[in-house]
């Protein structure tokens, strides 16, 4: 049986992955999850049921945990969705950014060269590469013009992927992500703040109280949005070279 490896599995996308791979495949899935005092894992409770999941404790701030995790499972795919993935607090915290979404790659990269050359490695990049875009939409062909520490971050780790590519003939590839949304989705993200602000003022409407006004940042940004069961679909087909529809 094979095996693949998600990080960020008690996210939105990550729990998305996992939950696909273990419906519409016959791979062993181990989500990678970070120990916090206080667990998080709402969105997995209903795949801890099936015996092909395993949960395993990965950091991507450490590069021991990563290189043991792959060492010992040795995933024949290893889906990092794993992140600090909050624009706004990478001004704050750009050198965490790096560590985690940089630097994990390059330590993901090497314990795969060394333990499993022949895995399918996939990384989640992000539309925030393109940054002050020159034009739209954009293609592959748009130059990287990041506007913030996060999207310096995915640049940097796309570069790695293809100099790991190419220079070790590795199946490592990054995809631009775009925005994608669920019921998943963290509340500090613009969707679930402005679903969550629209649904407390209808009820304080109801109530007859005055409603409290909320904050957004950049009223002119323009953003593309898919549904985040779409967007795995699209990592497995990227992962195994199918052009051909799965059908479910």
């Amino acid at each position: 049986m094979k095996k693949a490896i998600v990080t960020g599995v008690t996210g939105q996308v990550g729990s998305y992955m996992a939950e696909f791979l273990l419906k519409y495949t016959d791979v062993e899935v181990y989500g990678a999850i970070r120990r916090l005092s206080v667990p998080n894992h709402k969105h997995i409770e209903h795949l801890k049921l099936d015996p092909r999941f395993h949960l395993i404790e990965m950091d991507l701030g450490d590069e021991h945990s990563i290189n043991t995790c792959i060492e010992e499972i040795k995933p024949d795919y290893f889906m990092n969705f794993a992140a600090n993935s909050f624009v706004g607090l990478s001004w704050k915290m750009p050198v965490n950014h790096f560590q985690n979404n940089t630097m994990g790659v390059l330590h993901q990269l090497e314990a795969i060269r060394k333990h499993c050359p022949n895995c399918r490695y996939y990384n989640a990049g992000s539309s925030e590469e393109f940054g002050d875009v020159v034009y739209s939409p954009q293609d592959l062909n748009h130059p990287s013009r990041p506007r913030s520490p996060y999207g310096a971050s995915k640049v940097a780790a796309r570069q790695i992927v293809k100099v790991w590519r190419d220079s070790y003939n590795l199946f490592a590839i990054q995809g631009y992500l775009f925005n994608h949304e669920s019921e998943r989705r963290g509340e500090e993200f613009v969707t679930r703040k402005i679903t969550m602000n629209v649904a407390r003022i209808k009820k304080q409407l109801a109530e007859g109280k005055k409603p409290e006004y909320f904050e957004l940042g950049n009223l002119e940004a323009k953003r593309d949005w898919s549904h985040s069961e779409d967007f795995v679909r699209a990592v497995w087909l990227c992962s195994n070279n199918i052009n051909q529809k799965i059908i479910y």
